[in-house]
């Protein structure tokens, strides 16, 4: 860990992470960044000696140092579990089985560390039917539920990039996971294996819309809903150079805002009652037309300070400059590089990012030597290819 940044919540956490895509290195990155030590466990096949010296571009891997390690020989499987004698929590993202056939398994890493915490993350859970399928983002949101009720009316389901699974009901479960098994095992509680599923996180997070439709407040149908892009007062508009203004003025005084503020209708056009979903198509069409009489910052600054709830629709190059991101510094610099800062925030052990990115086995002979492994033994493993 660097000097001279705050060390973080989870300071004296160390956690070993076996090399993913997505959501575990998500929520690897996430315990990084809070403050734990964690060292990704990489192929020893993806060690490439010459790229190292500066950082790797993959923000999702911020935080760690790397080891290249061959786990399917005998000795690699070693070097992993002499790591994880040591560590406080195991992630991997396999499927099912996997780390079992590797000797790498929970009872494995059990017999060396009981107090582990075991981290499991995989899309379809470690048991059911289709756990031992692959899958995507997508395919988790379809089974769910959840990319049924995403997109326009009368048009097909539109996936919200992989934010809402792989990341939401994946990455962070894990994260929220890993943390509650770690405060039991301080509690006194045995280790324990979390399985974190992205159909359980996304089913969870999808709870209030299942509430609503008990309520008989959300109709089946996307896109006719109050928050599903079917009210005209919670929409987003094309601005007059092309550019687009989200709107989300639900309460009434917000609403009034709204028009109070834009000077809506348009001549010829009527103000009619928001509260009847019957109004609603003929609305959209008269704030369509008002918006598109001024660019996207036009109306920015005509908002700027109000309650009417509306936002410009930034783009990725845009947001880290706001006023208000930059103000909070919800992006930061490091390493030359601009980037999400950690979230949340700590009044008493703030946070910070700690290491650029690593390449793949960047710290491999460092680790070793930490892990207790002599000068000979660290080069008989390298000749031997069970690490790089």
């Amino acid at each position: 860990m660097t000097d001279n940044v705050p060390a973080g919540p989870l300071a004296d956490v160390r956690v070993i992470e076996l090399a993913g895509i997505g959501p575990g290195p998500f929520a690897a990155m996430m315990l990084a960044d809070l403050g734990a030590e964690v060292i990704r466990v990489d192929r020893a096949a993806d060690v490439d000696p010459t790229a190292f010296g500066g950082p790797h571009p993959d923000l999702l891997n911020r935080g760690r140092r790397s080891i290249g390690v061959d786990l399917k020989s005998p000795p690699g499987r070693d070097v992993a579990l002499a790591l994880t004698a040591g560590a406080d929590v195991l992630i991997e993202g396999f499927r099912p089985g996997v780390t079992e056939r590797l000797g790498l398994g929970p009872a494995d890493c059990h017999a060396v560390n009981p107090h582990l915490v075991y981290g499991r993350m995989t899309g379809w859970g470690q048991h059911g039917p289709s756990a031992p399928e692959a899958g995507h983002d997508i395919a988790y949101l379809a089974l769910t539920g959840a990319l049924h009720g995403i997109g326009r009316a009368g048009e097909r389901p539109v996936p919200p990039l992989n934010l809402l699974g792989d990341f939401g009901g994946g990455g962070m479960l894990l994260a929220l996971g890993l943390v509650s098994a770690l405060y039991a095992v301080r509690g006194g509680a045995a280790g324990q294996v979390v399985d974190a599923a992205i159909v359980d996180g996304v089913s969870v997070l999808s709870t209030q819309i299942h509430a609503l439709r008990h309520l008989g407040r959300w109709r089946d149908p996307r896109g006719v809903n109050l928050l599903d892009g079917g009210a005209p007062f919670y929409d987003s508009y094309e601005c007059a150079d092309g550019k687009h203004l989200a709107v989300g003025a639900l309460e009434p005084r917000f609403y009034d805002e709204l028009v109070r503020r834009t000077g809506f209708p348009l001549p010829g056009d009527t103000a009619l009652d928001r509260t009847d979903p019957e109004n609603w198509p003929a609305l959209r069409e008269a704030w369509a037309r008002l918006f598109r009489t001024r660019t996207r910052d036009e109306w920015a600054t005509l908002f700027t300070g109000s309650d009417a709830c509306v936002a410009p629709v930034l783009d990725w190059t845009e947001a880290p400059v706001h006023p208000h991101l930059a103000a909070r510094e919800t992006f930061v610099e490091h390493h030359g590089v601009t980037q999400p800062a950690p979230a949340p925030r700590f009044s008493g052990t703030p946070t910070a990012l700690h290491r650029p990115p690593p390449h793949p086995g960047e710290h491999t002979d460092e680790l070793l030597a930490e892990a207790g492994f002599g000068a000979d033994r660290i080069a008989d493993l390298h000749a031997a290819g069970a690490v790089a």
